[in-house]
């Protein structure tokens, strides 16, 4: 950070809006002596006065920190990146959820099927019991990995998976 730059960038930003030291200082609740010091770049601004400036101002808090103004076309060109990877995240988000959802659908059907044939004379039959069992197991295991997916431990589980497929190429 240049703070002579960040300086002039200031009482360049103050005499845009028509404003004396004194009056800015007001703005801001320091004195006219600190304003002064700032524009000759012998001290910053705390972060929360430089918030509150940058807000005053109408710009960006990296604009300010920089001691110049963003060409325009570099801030569309970083809002199209922004907007691309929120896309790509909600379409992950989107695809992931999905997922999910199929695995507690057929969870809830094995469920449902275990409960049928518990619920019937079919329990009788060793075959269909057996497989009564299986549904039952099936379906405990596809709420639990449901859980574990939509937790914290879920995303953790598919950054371990990453980091050892990388290991392995």
């Amino acid at each position: 950070m240049n703070q002579q730059k960040i300086g002039i960038f200031l009482k360049e930003l103050r005499k845009q809006k028509g404003l004396t030291q004194q009056q800015f200082a007001e703005i801001v609740n320091v004195s006219n002596r600190t304003v002064s010091r700032w524009e000759n770049g012998n001290n910053l601004p705390d972060l929360d006065i430089l918030i509150e400036i940058s807000d005053y101002y109408e710009i960006d808090l990296r604009e300010l920190l920089d001691g110049e103004r963003k060409d325009e076309k570099m801030n569309k060109e970083a809002e199209e990146i922004a907007l691309k990877a929120v896309e790509y995240t909600n379409n992950e988000m989107e695809h992931h959820t999905r997922r999910v959802q199929w695995l507690l659908l057929t969870g809830a059907v094995f469920w449902f099927v275990s409960q049928l044939i518990q619920h019937t004379e079919l329990v009788q039959i060793t075959i269909i019991s057996n497989f009564s069992a299986f549904a039952e197991g099936a379906a405990c295991g596809m709420v639990i990995c449901g859980i574990i997916a939509t937790s914290r431990y879920g995303k953790r589980l598919r950054d371990l998976k990453v980091r050892l497929l990388k290991r392995q190429r």
